[in-house]
């Protein structure tokens, strides 16, 4: 005799590979014809565009640009001049589960930047760039809920219902953002933009049927140089609201987006020198993981039959966390010199390291803080510190934990006694997941013969019930029902305590 089996579908994606590949460019440069001899470099900041990623057989694939900014004094000329240097660069990451139909993010950024002269008119640029990379398999596995009727082989099944945590929907969305800024009314006429930073972050959103609606800004931070020759900052906040499509997932689905530039122009509108020129291209990337209660075939035995189940182990996830923690930094970085301000200030993320005691994980970056600063006499020189910043997260010891760190605001520095205060917000983006393996039936073979046939079984049992023993874990051993025990010994419940006394009656 055939069973059928009651199957359902939990679709959705696996993560096949969750790594930092981590690379380091350099490049020869000759500074342009139109810009003077350097003199002293004082510093190099990069920004990095992402321009493609892709999924093969075996590994998964991301290209890019970055932009080093390099800044200097030139020979024979006064005021800060700046060079710019674009680096391709490519890198692969390597799993044997990913394959053309996975889906890919990219999370790339600097870690450092430095440039050494060659000569007054050639410089090399070396770069390290991190690249967080997710893969995600599409996948589509069948959970037995139980037997459609089991009343035709006397089957009593145990059906416990579990929740688990897949990766319901990845998808991505590029769009736009075009503008024409205006310096605050408190800075200078800007000669030249030396350099710019940006730093785009989502702060909410929302699933709403088919459509996932989120929210964030690009923080814009530019160093430009007067009429004057002087140094001044300027910052801006572009806000954004962007749609995207989803299916196969719920409203209470929780939503991980990583927002990266593929392109960004920044540039001085030459009328005024108060009108600076955005034009950003960002992709949008949505990792949307949802809770499903699903029911599950535990165990199974016949009254009437021989049944023998085919058991399987499942890993079933449990979303721990999933959000950002932020970390506010002050620190006094000791500068040597004595600064009489500071022109700018920005900071770069190296390595993000995890290291547990017990219920806590601890995060731990290395931030490296870059400074311009001006001494008494008006030199601009450069200066840079790297300090740990940690981040401890409550989490049990078989969690698994992902972190992309990003410093979302403006630095603020200011000379004090001892070197230079400084003062910046660092966000951890974390998800942290717990896997939890059990057992449920797969498939079920079913023998004609009665269990027992061929043994001479009493006709009365009296038994006592063990400690932690279930009531259908006696019912299976007798080959009765949980129902019929119950009726016999007149119990309202099925928890029994330990050591009572049950009439266990024969199955007819």
């Amino acid at each position: 005799m055939e069973l059928e089996l009651e199957r359902t579908q939990l679709n959705g994606f696996e993560t096949v590979l969750n790594t930092t590949v981590c690379r380091e460019e350099m490049l020869e440069a000759i500074v342009p014809d139109a810009c003077p001899d350097i003199l002293t470099i004082c510093d190099t900041e990069g920004q990095v565009c992402l321009s493609g990623k892709q999924a093969q057989e075996g590994r998964a694939e991301i290209s890019g640009t970055i932009y080093a900014a390099v800044l200097y004094l030139p020979d024979g000329a006064q005021g800060m001049r700046r060079m710019e240097v674009s680096i391709p660069f490519s890198c692969t990451a390597d799993s044997p589960g990913i394959h053309a139909g996975c889906s890919v993010v990219a999370v790339p950024r600097v870690q450092s930047a430095e440039t050494r002269l060659l000569n007054p008119r050639k410089v090399l640029v070396k770069v390290n760039l991190a690249v967080c990379v997710a893969v995600y398999a599409p996948v589509q596995e069948e959970i037995c809920a139980g037997v459609t009727n089991p009343e035709t082989a006397g089957v009593e099944q145990l059906t416990q219902r579990q929740e688990t945590c897949v990766v319901a929907n990845v998808e991505e969305k590029s769009f736009p953002f075009t503008d024409d800024l205006n310096l605050p009314g408190g800075r200078p006429e800007a000669e030249e933009l030396l350099r710019h930073r940006l730093c785009v972050c989502c702060t909410e959103s929302k699933i709403i049927g088919n459509k996932l609606i989120f929210k964030g800004s690009a923080q814009l931070q530019t160093l430009c140089r007067g009429t004057d020759g002087g140094l001044f900052t300027a910052e801006f906040e572009l806000p954004f609201s962007q749609i995207m499509e989803v299916v196969g997932a719920g409203e209470e689905s929780a939503c991980e987006i990583q927002v990266v530039p593929l392109s960004c122009a920044c540039t001085l509108d030459g009328g005024d020198g108060r009108t600076v020129s955005v034009a950003l291209e960002l992709l949008a990337q949505a990792v949307v993981r949802e809770t499903r209660s699903v029911a599950m075939l535990s165990d199974v035995y016949s009254t009437t039959h021989t049944l023998v189940p085919d058991f399987r182990t499942y890993s079933l996830s449990q979303l721990l966390e999933q959000g950002v923690r932020r970390q506010t930094v002050r620190e006094i970085l000791e500068t040597g010199a004595l600064a009489r301000e500071v022109a700018d200030a920005y900071v770069t993320i190296g390595t993000v390291a995890q290291s547990r005691e017990g219920e806590r994980l601890n995060l731990t970056a290395q931030v490296t803080v870059s400074l311009l600063c001006m001494d008494e006499e008006g030199a601009v020189s450069g200066v840079t510190r790297t300090i740990p910043v940690s981040c401890p997260v409550e989490l049990p010891a078989d969690a698994v934990c992902s972190c992309v760190c990003s410093a979302p605001g403006q630095v603020y520095a200011a000379p004090t006694s001892g070197g230079v205060e400084v003062r910046f917000p660092l966000d951890f983006q974390v998800v942290a997941l717990s896997v939890k393996k059990t057992a449920g039936v797969e498939n079920i073979r079913l023998e004609e013969e009665a269990p027992g046939q061929g043994v001479e079984q009493p006709s009365i049992v009296l038994r006592t019930v063990g400690a932690g023993e279930r009531l259908w874990d006696i019912a299976k051993a007798y080959c009765t029902t949980a129902r019929d025990i119950m009726q016999a010994n007149d119990l309202e419940q099925e928890e029994l305590p330990a050591g009572e006394l049950l009439l266990i009656p024969r199955t007819r």
